[in-house]
């Protein structure tokens, strides 16, 4: 049975009326399947999603990327990877469902595949905590991050979760603590990490697994630090108003692209990743393995700086670069030349308006 979102009334009784229209039984026994109608009423429900999809608001983009339907991690590690083998536990207090961990390949490259799962029907969404990761499942995560790093093997992360587990048992085995320790560990690999933003990117919890070289997001996937509700009861005690917190937000890939949070966006098909899940993972594969190959003849420490380069960079103009007068693993800040210019002007302003009085003068003088 398809789940359909509030926006997508009309085509769900389209997709009702086609259902109808294929069926050989009629209200008068056994009839004819009318081909041409079941062809214009798909035309036309492909006009609807075009014209619906190609207009979505930011609040809707998020509805989108928790639809019910839409593909998770366990999906996309099964048909982008092959010989998967699955990995347990943080060697400390157990194993977290939340979190499937383990090694692959793709395209005949050893990789370490992460994936933050959500399940896909209420008994698995139980076990899987609806993605909500704990510190053990973090733990795992860093135990075989460093596996990977000291093998020379990539990381590939699939991030999907509305947040880390917010329970007291969390909090007392150390989940602010685990967060950190994943970001850290993230940071200093001097393997790539490609993470690709599957669904919800929520909160530090996304980010413990998306401190990466290339941080990729699927056209209707989100990522922020908190979710829209939870920022309109904050700022405006009304949790109504998530569109407007949403908005504001700036969580699609489109805005993120634009600012540089991201590097990549793939498109979605028509309607959605879970309209056509095995284009959108023959997409995702794509973009894998296009994204390892540009690290292919980098160095340990020219990965590393990459990556330390890409988040010093957020919200800068040109980020930073090494200097050779400083000391190793050190980044000195790089301004630009139209930047330099204006501090140049700033600086000498007082000189500059005396130069323009001289001429200003002068040029009065010669023409009286």
């Amino acid at each position: 049975m398809k789940n359909y979102l509030d926006f997508e009334k009309e085509i769900k009784a389209l997709e009702q009326e086609v259902d109808g229209l294929k069926s050989p039984f009629g209200s008068e026994g056994i009839s004819e399947v009318d081909t041409t109608k079941i062809k214009d009423t798909q035309k036309e429900i492909n006009q609807k999603l075009q014209e619906i999809y190609s207009n979505l608001n930011s609040w809707q983009r998020t509805q989108v990327a928790r639809h019910e339907d839409r593909p998770r991690a366990n999906f996309y590690i099964r048909k982008i990877f092959s010989q998967f083998t699955l990995l347990s536990g943080d060697r400390y207090f157990g194993d977290d469902k939340s979190v499937i961990a383990g090694f692959g390949l793709i395209d005949n490259r050893s990789v370490l595949i992460i994936g933050q799962e959500k399940g896909e029907d209420l008994n698995s969404r139980i076990e899987r905590n609806f993605g909500m990761m704990r510190p053990e499942g973090y733990r795992k995560c860093i135990r075989l991050m460093k596996l990977a790093d000291r093998f020379k093997i990539p990381v590939i992360t699939f991030v999907d979760t509305p947040g880390a587990y917010p329970g007291i048992g969390a909090e007392q085995r150390g989940q602010a603590s685990a967060i950190a320790n994943s970001i850290e560990c993230c940071m200093s690999l001097t393997v790539p990490n490609i993470s690709i933003i599957i669904g919800e990117g929520g909160s530090g919890g996304a980010i413990a697994l998306a401190s990466s070289n290339k941080v990729i997001m699927l056209e209707n996937s989100i990522y922020s630090v908190i979710s829209p509700e939870g920022c309109a009861s904050i700022l405006w005690r009304d949790p109504s108003k998530s569109l407007q917190a949403a908005e504001a937000m700036k969580l699609t890939a489109k805005d993120l692209l634009s600012l540089k949070i991201i590097d990549e966006v793939i498109s979605e098909p028509l309607g959605g990743a879970h309209r056509d899940p095995d284009s959108i993972a023959a997409d995702i594969k794509h973009s894998i393995i296009k994204n390892l190959k540009s690290f292919e003849n980098l160095s340990k420490e020219e990965v590393y700086d990459h990556r330390k380069s890409k988040f010093l960079q957020i919200g800068r103009d040109q980020g930073f670069s090494r200097s050779s007068s400083l000391s190793e693993g050190d980044l000195s800040y790089k301004e630009t030349d139209l930047k330099k210019f204006k501090l140049h002007i700033i600086k000498n302003k007082y000189v500059y308006v005396g130069i323009f009085l001289v001429a200003a003068s002068s040029l009065i003088a010669i023409l009286s």
